[in-house]
């Protein structure tokens, strides 16, 4: 398939770079010292005056595409942290673990080692999952204040991918349209995820290739484990309870 000469992913990639250091962001990156290293965009002045917020992406592209219309907004009121979850954008890890449990850690950990405390949170889709796991977890230094959970099933059960209340009949389909290898797929993905879903059938499919080499291709397997993971075994009756102030949005998809 013709690829674009032009990366318009890596242009678009540059101009939330721009925009997060605008806004006051700088990019850092830490070491948990067990093989696993996190990026996480923090503030390049911490406010004492301001309450810190916590930014959890979901899955497709990195943290900065799916926040960056959103952090101009928040940023002069919050102290603003928009991780990349592990196998995203500049983190990775060598170990095994695949659960959204892993990723809490690894995401509590990364506010521990900046001197966070005290947290609200905002999970988008896979990152809800993540963000309510990190919201259970009592041991720990960070508290989890209050907890926005937007387009994530949480309370989902295995058997209800089997049971079609879901648009997929098993999680390999669900890892070939979350994790996806064509323009078609990603059409798919979009029509999935957004309630008036922009047009994509206009636009070349060398753009949409375009960002699927940019955005879906490092740690494809690893990602696709982990969807596989969030469904595993589970079951409403085994989901922690919170008592956090709690906030969620429904979810077609669940992702």
């Amino acid at each position: 398939m013709t690829q674009c000469f032009f990366s318009f992913t890596e242009t678009r990639n540059r101009c939330y770079r721009s925009m997060f250091a605008g806004s006051g962001l700088r990019s850092t990156v830490t070491d948990l010292k067990d093989g696993t290293v996190m990026h996480c965009w923090e503030p390049k002045a911490r406010a004492e005056s301001k309450p810190s917020l916590l930014l959890i992406h979901g899955l497709g592209a990195n943290a900065l595409w799916q926040w960056g219309d959103l952090i101009r907004h928040v940023a002069p009121h919050y102290n603003v942290y928009v991780p990349d979850l592990v196998f995203f954008g500049g983190s990775y890890t060598a170990r095994p673990e695949r659960g959204e449990r892993f990723q809490a850690e690894c995401v509590a950990r990364v506010m521990e080692a900046k001197g966070v405390r005290r947290v609200s949170l905002v999970g988008l889709s896979y990152g809800g999952f993540v963000g309510y796991c990190m919201a259970a977890m009592e041991e720990g230094v960070v508290m989890v204040e209050r907890v926005v959970v937007c387009g994530s099933g949480v309370c989902m059960e295995e058997r209800d991918v089997k049971e079609g209340l879901f648009p997929v009949m098993d999680l390999d389909e669900a890892a070939n349209i979350l994790v996806p290898r064509t323009p078609e797929r990603l059409r798919e993905l979009v029509g999935y995820t957004f309630f008036k879903p922009p047009p994509l059938w206009w636009l070349p499919s060398c753009f949409l290739l375009d960002f699927i080499e940019t955005m879906c291709r490092d740690y494809e397997q690893e990602k696709r484990e982990l969807i596989k993971a969030l469904a595993k075994d589970r079951k409403i009756s085994d989901l922690p309870k919170i008592s956090q102030a709690f906030r969620g949005q429904c979810s077609t998809c669940g992702h």
